[in-house]
């Protein structure tokens, strides 16, 4: 499924929450890459600070910086999220601002890298965790690169105001760069209008509707116990279906060769 690219406007909350969910739920070889220029949240959030040690993208990014080293530090830098079967695979976000320095150069580095992963062996996708886009140095040709680009929203008027400008931007950066129409689309998380109003509104497909789950996301965003048929879960679950048939859609289009598909197995 290559890279799959979470984006989210300045007040739109929910980019991680989702993408985590997503993780932890679709049926295929993941690695969550946390590229929010802001900093990363799952170390400190989901996994509660439990581990010893710097690890993520900010060490990937000194140690490229220094020693041109991604393609063997890279696989240094994750936790398994799902120990042992390394299935489900994290690399932490920067932790501090600082770090943001070093990683912003690398963006187009990092992109390229991601869409070698689904060519592996074993092969891995890549969902990217990629924050809110006002903020300095955003990862853009991480969205540039990435198959299915999924702007993350609330459904209520208030962010779908605000969400508007971040979809022209995108919109606009990607005509300059002559990327491929078709990657967009909307993710709306939470309570407010219905995707067909929303999608009026906005003038982009809505591809799913992950719903209200506080305890889920609470789960997700301060630890605990992930229950698999919550309706979050289930929700974006089954969101791997839609976004599988749009890359496929764009495979096809492109005449890109797609990779040997492997049996899902159950979760």
């Amino acid at each position: 499924m290559a890279v799959v690219a979470f984006v989210s406007a300045k007040g739109s909350p929910g980019v991680t929450t989702a993408s985590l969910a997503c993780t932890l739920s679709w049926h295929r070889r993941l690695v969550l890459a946390e590229c929010d220029p802001a900093g990363g949240s799952v170390l400190a959030g989901y996994l509660a600070g439990g581990l010893s040690g710097p690890r993520g993208i900010g060490e990937l990014a000194v140690g490229e910086l220094r020693d041109g080293n991604l393609e063997t530090a890279f696989w240094s830098q994750l936790v398994d999220l799902d120990a042992p079967k390394r299935e489900r695979l994290l690399l932490p976000g920067i932790v501090d601002s600082a770090q943001a320095g070093s990683v912003a150069p690398l963006w187009q580095r990092f992109a390229d890298f991601f869409n070698e992963l689904e060519r592996g062996n074993p092969a891995y996708d890549v969902l990217v965790d990629c924050g809110r886009l006002q903020v300095a140095s955003p990862p853009w040709p991480i969205l540039r690169a990435a198959a299915v680009v999924l702007v993350t929203t609330n459904a209520r008027l208030s962010d779908i105001s605000s969400i508007r400008s971040t979809i022209r931007a995108i919109e606009r950066d990607f005509a300059e760069h002559r990327v491929l129409p078709g990657s967009l689309r909307l993710l709306l998380v939470g309570n407010g209008h219905s995707p067909g109003e929303v999608s009026k509104a906005l003038g982009l497909p809505v591809i799913a509707h992950l719903p209200h789950d506080p305890r889920t996301a609470e789960v997700l965003s301060h630890g605990g116990t992930v229950r698999a048929k919550r309706p979050l879960m289930n929700a974006a679950g089954a969101l791997e279906v839609p976004v599988r048939t749009l890359l496929d859609r764009r495979r096809a289009r492109l005449s890109w060769p797609a990779p040997v598909q492997e049996v899902p197995n159950a979760v």
